[in-house]
């Protein structure tokens, strides 16, 4: 049977590589609007966030997504970030 490739990408904030079920993918969509993409396949520009409460609050703090996306992130997409973290680790 044949291997399953492992797919790598690049946190915008640490510029670790990381594979992509360790990473948050946000997008910007053709409209301009800023989205969460938890299945990965939203249309539009893409930026990849490691899960890490850290990573996110540095991101917020340094506009990385901001540049990256070219559009203003609002504060309730880090909030949200924030909140599915709080989800998974009380599991």
């Amino acid at each position: 049977m044949k291997e399953k490739k492992l797919v790598l990408r690049t946190c915008v904030v640490s510029k670790e590589q990381c594979e992509k079920k360790d990473l948050f993918r946000i997008v910007r969509t053709p409209d301009m609007n800023v989205i969460i993409d938890l299945v990965g396949k939203a249309n539009g520009r893409g930026a990849y966030l490691k899960k890490d409460k850290a990573v996110v609050e540095l991101a917020r703090k340094s506009h990385a997504l901001d540049k990256k996306l070219e559009v203003k992130v609002p504060d309730s997409i880090y909030d949200e970030l924030l909140g599915i973290l709080d989800g998974q680790n009380s599991k």
